[in-house]
């Protein structure tokens, strides 16, 4: 490795690294509420999980402007505009509220059929109903501190998202124990993971309303120049920015989502064990997914940033040398998944026919491995740039046209089951991943105005 890459591979790994943390802190938080709702049934177990899907729906509107808000922030920050940061981020966590509201009101009046939507029985919907009425109700909560956290990345400030992370853990295990003694069950569980949210999206708000006095770039004269919050008046103008790059962003998690359903479906249909050697794997492989949103979400931010100093070249180099450290992460993840996938697929089921069907499917995910990297931080680059209509049709054509359709050919018409339907995921992610490096390597984003 020459002496000139060093700097750009410190630039990375220095955003990456706390952000990876806190994806690691986020996972134990919902594994957190899990174990404590292991303490009350087995129902209470489904009825979070069942909430939890209905919530990932949501958060791909919530994407949608914290996407937005990243980009829009992020470029402003790096043309040294602090009064238009400011602005940013003021509309930014308005659309936020407004999405947030609206959303609370529509989980409170039509709670019964949007928990219908997960598929649950009226015994599981009837033991959600508390932690979905504590949880998805106030969902205005999860929304801001999103954005919040989203605008501190904007700014090159990853570590604070990570500290109030993990103090947001500790919160809610100290909030769930209280709560479960006191006899308040399920509504405990999430009163204590809406509490933890909300004091997580105050300490966000105080930290970004004082953050510049710190944290910004010095002017001229050598003086931190003054990026605290303030009232200002709201424009059209403004929330288009934000909506024009974060819609696509927000349609293509929506995209997803649906397609996973459908997908999850589609292997319900083949058997159940087929379906839990899939989560088996898929929760095995979603441990990868740690250091490559780490990455993807640090050459985000940097890709935002070099734009507005008009610095090409970081942007390019920044992103190459995030490619070195996931081609680096990819290998060992690579590895681990192809050698010792019977030893994992044994921690998670004492089936032997669920243990063959997960080793072998995690031996599948091995083999690409590289190209998952690929897609997070191509797409990152993509939309820190203002790109995301094209990740967009990416996610459209990967997941309806070759995970969906191709994998019901393999799966179901050419009876090759379960790894049928994963061969068809690698296709998907191999295929999004060239198509995705074709489209940052052609240069476009870099003429994209917001």
């Amino acid at each position: 490795m020459t002496t000139e890459w060093k700097p750009y591979l410190k630039s990375i790994a220095a955003l990456a690294l706390p952000i990876m943390i806190e994806n690691t802190l986020q996972t134990l938080l919902g594994t957190t509420d899990t174990y404590f709702a292991g303490q009350l049934s087995d129902n209470a177990i489904a009825a979070i999980g069942v909430t939890n899907l209905v919530m990932n729906l949501f958060l791909s509107l919530f994407t949608a402007v914290s996407v937005g808000a990243c980009a829009v922030v992020a470029r402003n920050y790096g043309k040294k505009d602090f009064s238009q940061v400011s602005r940013s981020i003021v509309h930014s966590l308005v659309l936020g509220g407004l999405l947030g509201l609206v959303t609370g009101v529509i989980c409170l009046l039509f709670r019964r059929p949007v928990l219908r939507v997960s598929g649950a029985d009226a015994v599981i919907i009837e033991c959600a109903m508390p932690y979905y009425l504590a949880v998805a109700v106030p969902s205005a909560v999860l929304c801001l501190q999103l954005i919040l956290s989203s605008c501190l990345r904007a700014m090159k400030d990853t570590k604070t998202p990570m500290y109030v992370t993990g103090a947001s853990n500790l919160l809610n295990i100290l909030l769930n124990v209280l709560f479960i003694r006191a006899g308040w069950g399920i509504l405990g569980l999430g009163l204590a993971t809406t509490l933890s949210r909300a004091a997580s999206a105050c300490i966000l708000f105080a930290r970004l309303s004082n953050h510049s006095s710190a944290c910004s770039v010095p002017d001229g004269n050598g003086a931190h120049p003054d990026l605290r919050l303030t009232a200002c008046r709201l424009t059209v103008h403004e929330f288009s920015s934000i909506l024009k790059i974060g819609l696509p962003a927000g349609m293509e998690k929506v995209i997803m989502r649906v397609g996973q359903l459908i997908y999850n479906g589609m292997i319900l249909s083949i058997g159940t064990a087929s379906y839990v050697a899939h989560n088996i794997a898929g929760n095995i492989e979603s441990y990868s997914y740690i250091p490559a949103m780490g990455l993807g979400l640090a050459v985000c931010t940097i890709t935002g940033v070099s734009l507005g100093e008009n610095n090409i070249r970081q942007a390019k180099k920044t992103t190459a040398a995030a490619c070195i450290l996931a081609a680096a992460f990819s290998l060992l993840f690579g590895f681990v998944f192809f050698f010792f996938a019977p030893q994992l697929a044994f921690v998670f089921s004492d089936t032997r026919e669920v243990q063959d069907m997960a080793a072998s499917v995690l031996r599948i995910i091995a083999l690409f491995q590289p190209f998952t990297f690929l897609v997070q931080i191509m797409t990152n680059a993509l939309q820190g740039a203002g790109d995301t209509r094209f990740p967009m049709y990416a996610t459209f054509l990967g997941i309806w046209g070759i995970r969906i359709g191709i994998g019901w050919l393999l799966a179901v018409h050419f009876h090759m089951g379960l790894a049928g339907i994963w061969y068809a995921y690698a296709l998907d992610v191999a295929v999004r991943g060239v198509l995705l490096l074709i489209r940052f390597l052609n240069g476009k984003w870099q003429r994209i105005r917001l």
